[in-house]
């Protein structure tokens, strides 16, 4: 569930666009010509452009808003703006790669000299990180995976699938059938999923959909139905990832519609969270051990939020890291594992926070530029170990229908130790 690398086409990427825009995206990728005319989106970018301008003196993660700005600006066809700001970001050595293919909005720019120049000086040093490895595979071609979740007590996993929206549920000893079928509850593209470990029921998020109608579901340990709400959001908005709180909240992230949600499971109510800023293409979620502290993963960093004050703030990445555009995002023993693509390459990093949680006090990345970080998204953490899916390959997806069937693979589940 990607929200913006291949911004901008809501203006956007996933955990959690729908599926029309995520078209719009692959079309974008296939073609480098700048359009002669304004874009259809330019006063919406216009706004957050303003937006980010009067934040940006106040976010602790400035390369995270310097790259989000300067695609704005390369999108508007503004080049000189965006190579200045690309120029200030890549200087922050934050780990920021302007790579036109993550990134298509950047593409008017790849025959400026000073932008090769950039993209060369971003790429030094940047040398691939190998520790994971494929640890199962779901023989399934035409899933195009999203939300991964894993059932702590029994080893059993669950992945959303956003083209036949439904839910697989596997082992990883080789068992691999239908939790929830497709077409029996029209359901839309299957996000994220979370196990409650009250009682091992399901729960998942649903993208907006040609229908337009993203939910919230809730099914019992035999994959039926039990609960569902609709996302209070207008469109554009989806239900992107999400995370429980006991048996009484849900959190989920609305990625188009830049809001996080808390969801009341006894009067079965959304809330708007008030966060210190605006939240841009929010994504991962998690919760802290204690369940006390709250953890928002958008395209300026991650947000902490004090769930006992509701006080809100940036967590600070330290020098020369940054915490943008992360996809899955996960606790584990005093640390935050993310899926990230917001530096304009995947990665899979580990950040331990201080004791507070308000400061990255050292960071670590676990796969980087190797065949399992080619398009991967969510993951789920069983013991001390990472699964993540490696490969969701959702822009071979077009409109809901297979752009190249030649490319179609079986979903491959990576793990990655984290002792």
């Amino acid at each position: 569930m990607r929200a913006l690398n291949t911004m901008i086409c809501a203006i956007v990427v996933g955990g959690g666009f729908s599926v029309t825009l995520r078209s719009q995206s692959a079309a974008q990728q296939q073609s480098s010509t700048p359009s002669p005319t304004a874009p259809a989106d330019a006063e919406k970018v216009r706004s957050e452009i303003r937006s980010l301008e009067t934040f940006l003196p106040r976010i602790p993660d400035r390369g995270a808003t310097l790259f989000l700005l300067a695609r704005h600006y390369a999108h508007l066809g503004d080049p000189q703006k965006a190579l200045a700001l690309l120029k200030e970001c890549v200087g922050l050595e934050a780990g920021f790669v302007p790579d036109p293919d993550k990134s298509p909005s950047l593409r008017p720019l790849e025959a400026n000299p000073k932008f090769r120049e950039l993209l060369v000086q971003a790429r030094r040093g940047s040398s691939p990180v190998h520790k994971a490895h494929v640890a199962f595979t779901v023989p399934a071609e035409d899933l195009f995976p999203e939300g991964l979740a894993v059932d702590v007590s029994n080893g059993l996993f669950y992945l959303g699938s956003m083209h036949r929206k439904k839910i697989v549920k596997f082992t990883l000893t080789g068992r691999v059938s239908d939790f929830v079928k497709q077409d029996v509850y029209d359901l839309s593209p299957v996000g994220g999923v979370h196990v409650d470990p009250a009682d091992h029921s399901v729960w998942a998020s649903t993208d907006a959909g040609v229908k337009q109608r993203p939910e919230l579901l809730h099914f019992n340990t035999q994959g039926k139905l039990i609960e569902r709400y609709a996302s209070p959001g207008k469109m554009p908005y989806d239900l992107n990832d999400l995370v429980l709180r006991g048996e009484q909240e849900i959190f989920a992230t609305d990625t188009e519609g830049h809001h996080v949600y808390r969801f009341d499971r006894v009067s079965h109510t959304f809330t708007n969270m008030k966060l210190w800023r605006p939240v841009f293409y929010p994504n991962g979620i998690a919760l802290s051990g204690d369940r006390q502290l709250l953890f928002v993963a958008d395209m300026l960093g991650v947000i902490r939020v004090d769930l006992g004050t509701e006080d809100s703030a940036d967590v600070e990445p330290g020098a020369h890291g940054t915490l943008s555009g992360i996809d899955g995002l996960y606790w584990h023993n005093g640390e935050l594992i993310g899926v990230q693509y917001g530096t304009g390459e995947y990665r899979l990093m580990r950040w331990k926070l201080s004791p507070n949680g308000r400061k990255v006090a050292a960071s670590e990345t676990l796969e980087y530029r190797t065949r399992l970080t080619n398009d991967p998204t969510t993951g789920a953490i069983l013991g001390d170990n990472f699964y993540f899916i490696a490969n969701t390959g959702i822009y071979n997806l077009e409109n809901d229908k297979i752009a190249d069937p030649a490319k179609l693979e079986p979903v491959h589940i990576a793990v990655v130790p984290l002792k």
